[in-house]
């Protein structure tokens, strides 16, 4: 599947800007914007293209039948959003426990645009300390922009400002109310 899925990355007409970080054991990609099913598309073309193993998480409605066994298959796991379940400490001691651990998630959390990003996936990489890779989706030049990984300090609010609002500002494509935002300093 990851020849298909790499040959539609490419005749697609997408590219790659910045360096794939393939030394990483461990990591979490956040991808931003989502704002479209075919980022998907484009996610699963991108990692074939990388040559990597990087699961994804996904809200769980997803993986319900009848085709949530695709999801799977794909390298998805559900993410249960409620608030008695803790995600974050689950998927703490799952990346610790692991010798390799890669996952990607979009923490818009939705294809609309939203107003801060979530922040589970900042506290997943915190408490395992692993780094944290950005990825931007320019949809305008079709260019898939990955930014150097960094760990992060356990201050949210800075590394909101340091890594992410300046490295997505300059992506080119739609929801931008949560830059805003944290360029205001609404968290």
């Amino acid at each position: 599947m990851n020849a298909i899925f790499k040959f539609f990355f490419d005749i697609s007409g997408w590219k790659i800007e910045g360096n794939v970080p393939t030394h990483l054991s461990k990591a979490a990609f956040v991808v931003c914007p989502h704002n479209t099913w075919k980022d998907f598309f484009v996610g699963l073309g991108l990692r074939a293209k990388m040559g990597m193993n990087i699961g994804y998480i996904g809200k769980a409605e997803l993986f319900k039948p009848p085709f949530g066994f695709i999801f799977r298959w794909l390298g998805g796991t559900p993410a249960y959003r409620t608030s008695s379940n803790n995600m974050v400490d689950s998927y703490v001691a799952a990346i610790k426990s692991k010798d390799e651990m890669l996952f990607a998630l979009a923490p818009e959390g939705t294809r609309k645009n939203v107003d801060k990003l979530r922040s589970g996936f900042y506290f997943m990489a915190n408490g395992a300390q692993i780094p944290i890779v950005r990825v931007g989706f320019d949809l305008k030049r079709k260019v898939v922009v990955i930014g150097e990984p960094f760990i992060p300090s356990g201050d949210f609010e800075a590394d909101m400002q340091k890594y992410f609002v300046n490295f997505f500002d300059k992506i080119q494509g739609p929801q931008k109310d949560w830059i805003k935002n944290y360029k205001a300093g609404k968290f």
